[in-house]
């Protein structure tokens, strides 16, 4: 309250001269604190590419029950979806508007070419599809309807997402726009001109102290070292340097830092993957592929199921698979797995061509047959053997060396 009285006061001093005030900038003094909705931006922004970039690494295949099928999806879904798009690139994009606006539509043209919508409408019906109209690629409206059949779309089934980082990043916005001011006004260099009498008529002598503190502005904003002039009736004195402390840089950059850590946790990345941290990294990536990364490929998965095969087809065994970070790596994953690897075939609970299978291999002709090792049998027959040391050969060499 003390701080607005005398604020008050200010004011009324300044009013007694007209072109005092115009010169200061009164309005300055009672600006509310700015609105940084880029902080929020920001903050979606690096964790959703952070997803999606993820996510435009998947390969999505048809496969025939455990074998690969090449056909045209493939192209379509893994190389080209459209003329102006890669895969990768269309599948950032399909996943980024997913997250960012909690659903997105992708239509596919007269040419087979797959489009991500821009905006569209969607009518809801209890019993049959839902319809899809005016469905708008970049600067072109469709003017046929989509039905739900004839689509891919996707819910993320996160509404609070944007409406808890609208009220997050107000208090977070004011407290971060009130440190940035604080520092600023830390750090800021301040001064007094003092006015005696100049000539001229009231514009002029408005216009010359205008043009005093205009080149007293430019010189000690701009140049490292700055001359004043004094001019008859024009006195400046310096009230501060700037190198008063004020709010840290660490300290803004640390609520920049927390407001991306909150909206990590709401999508389910990791926070420390997000900022780099190295400590504890492959629990971390764990549980992101478990969490966030998993789910979303399910999502994609099941709708190319039922939008892109017919029901005979999935009975038949058909069915899409996409993989991204939980695909395995051959030559890494078997050669740290391998001694599981043999025990799992080898006590015949998986046949070599399920087992290649986990790690993305094609299978091999006479690969789904059980193989059982000796180590794991219970033959009272004694049939499989192997392994022993013939004694008596060994003690002949030692007779014979004695000899």
């Amino acid at each position: 309250m003390n701080a607005i009285v005398k604020l008050g006061s200010w004011r009324d001093l300044f009013k007694r001269n007209k072109e005092m005030a115009d010169l200061v900038g009164m309005d300055g003094l009672t600006q509310d604190a700015a609105n940084r909705a880029y902080l929020k931006n920001k903050a979606l922004d690096i964790n959703i590419n952070y997803v999606a970039r993820t996510l435009s690494q998947s390969v999505i295949r048809l496969k025939d029950k455990d074998e690969s099928v090449k056909t045209d999806w493939h192209y379509k879904l893994n190389v080209r979806p459209n003329t102006d798009l890669s895969a990768s690139d269309f599948w950032q994009r399909f996943f980024y508007e997913l997250i960012r606006n909690n659903e997105v539509l992708a239509v596919q043209t007269d040419t087979y070419d797959f489009v991500i919508a821009d905006s569209f409408v969607r009518k809801e019906y209890a019993l049959y599809p839902d319809v899809f109209e005016s469905v708008v690629v970049k600067d072109y409206q469709f003017k046929r309807p989509f039905y739900m059949d004839d689509v891919i779309y996707l819910r993320y089934n996160n509404k609070g997402l944007d409406e808890y980082t609208e009220d997050l990043f107000g208090d977070y916005g004011e407290l971060f726009g009130r440190m940035l001011d604080s520092s600023l006004r830390s750090n800021q260099i301040r001064g007094t001109v003092e006015v005696g009498t100049v000539s001229g008529t009231e514009e002029q002598k408005t216009k010359k102290l205008q043009n005093f503190i205009d080149r007293l502005f430019d010189g000690v904003l701009k140049k490292p070292v700055s001359i004043v002039p004094v001019s008859k009736g024009l006195e400046y004195n310096e009230l501060s340097d700037g190198t008063k402390q004020g709010q840290t840089f660490d300290e803004t950059n640390q609520v920049q830092k927390t407001m991306v850590t909150e909206v990590a946790k709401l999508i389910g990345v990791p926070p420390s993957l997000i900022h780099g941290e190295t400590a504890d990294q492959d629990s971390a990536q764990e549980m992101y592929i478990k969490y966030c990364v998993n789910p979303l490929l399910k999502k994609l998965e099941d709708e190319l199921n039922a939008k892109i095969l017919s029901k005979r087809q999935v009975s038949a065994g058909k069915h899409f698979e996409v993989l991204s970070l939980n695909r395995p790596k051959p030559t890494k994953d078997i050669v740290e797995d391998s001694p599981n690897v043999d025990k799992l075939i080898g006590s015949k609970v998986m046949n070599p061509n399920e087992v290649r299978a986990i790690y993305g291999l094609p299978p091999f002709e006479g690969g789904y047959e059980f193989v059982m090792t000796k180590n794991y049998s219970n033959n009272s027959n004694g049939e499989m053997k192997g392994g022993e040391t013939d004694n008596d050969d060994t003690t002949n060499q030692g007779d014979d060396n004695s000899e």
